[in-house]
């Protein structure tokens, strides 16, 4: 077998895995494609998600249903206004037996960390946390300690409830790759939802519900790898610039896209492509994640949310004005 044939190999192994991943979640979670699309991708282009929805619309179960979905390890915290730094990223404690410290590890050495609630926690801590999303590891007592791979956070947060909430900066908004909205389901979704429950589901058990593992983190790596392999032609390149450059220029906005974000919709634009099965880029595959990518990353004139303007309405209009290659 010739080095190309098992790259390719390897690629179809881990696409296929995607997919499985995805009918899995679906399993415990009902009519959140989008949020399960977006995670996917987030995985496979190396980055973090933040779910945003209103409380119970099974922001926590979908995450809940992705780890259990992956052979990898995975731990939750529950984001809280007393939560220290050192209670995240762990902390130096006295041995007896040693007479020395010793450094204990905190939660957010994993592979998955659903950080549930996370503008609940003060900025001191929100920052021990973008330090481990930006650079893969943390600082303790001016050490640095690397990061397990792959490492990913997902985390949640309420956007009609800001009392007793730290809404996130800007910058630490930017170092999440995807910002999706989980939404309300339709009315025959959430009759499906209600069934399922009626039927005995449990969402503490994943397990009876018959989710299971169905991808490695060799998978993950492989699916990166080949996510890094897809093709972006200079058009479709100038494309996603023009789109970030265009969000600069929109009168309602204060501050628009920077080249970060515009290398943030190139990567999940590839990580779509190659789920879709391609090794090249279309123009879709940019307008598809265009939303989910960029509409964060947007600061408003506060004229503009006087006027109730929308950063995802600012966006689309934005995208709009751009010439779609051909």
């Amino acid at each position: 077998m010739t080095q190309s044939t098992s790259l390719h190999a390897d690629a179809d192994r881990a696409r296929q895995a995607m997919v499985d991943v995805r009918t899995e979640v679906n399993k415990a979670v009902v009519g959140q494609d989008s949020a399960i699309g977006g995670l996917v991708v987030a995985l496979l282009a190396g980055g973090h998600v933040l779910l945003e929805g209103v409380p119970g619309v099974a922001k926590t179960l979908l995450v809940r249903a992705l780890a259990r979905s992956l052979s990898v390890q995975t731990k939750r915290v529950q984001f809280t206004p007393d939560l220290m730094p050192g209670d995240l990223t762990g902390s130096l404690v006295y041995d007896g037996s040693s007479s020395d410290f010793v450094f204990r590890p905190g939660p957010v050495f994993t592979n998955l960390l659903l950080a549930d609630e996370i503008n609940r926690t003060p900025p001191k801590t929100q920052s021990a946390l973008l330090e481990a999303m930006e650079e893969r590891q943390v600082s303790v007592d001016g050490t640095p300690r690397a990061l397990p791979a792959p490492f990913m956070v997902a985390a949640t947060q309420n956007p009609v409830e800001y009392e007793g909430t730290y809404p996130l900066p800007e910058a630490q908004l930017d170092r999440f790759l995807l910002k999706v909205a989980v939404a309300l389901p339709d009315r025959q979704q959430e009759l499906i939802v209600v069934q399922r429950h009626a039927d005995g589901f449990d969402p503490r058990d994943l397990e009876a519900a018959g989710v299971r593992p169905v991808a490695s983190a060799e998978h993950i790596a492989a699916g990166a790898r080949a996510v890094r392999r897809v093709r972006v032609a200079p058009e479709v390149a100038g494309y996603i610039v023009d789109i970030a450059r265009a969000t600069r220029t929109s009168p309602s906005v204060a501050l628009g896209v920077s080249p970060r974000g515009a290398t943030a919709l190139l990567a999940t634009s590839r990580a779509w492509a190659f789920l879709a099965g391609r090794d090249f880029v279309t123009p879709d595959d940019v307008q598809t994640m265009t939303r989910s990518t960029l509409a964060h990353r947007i600061t408003l004139r506060p004229e503009a949310e006087l006027e109730g303007v929308g950063a995802s309405a600012v966006l689309d209009s934005a995208a709009g004005s751009v010439p779609v290659p051909r």
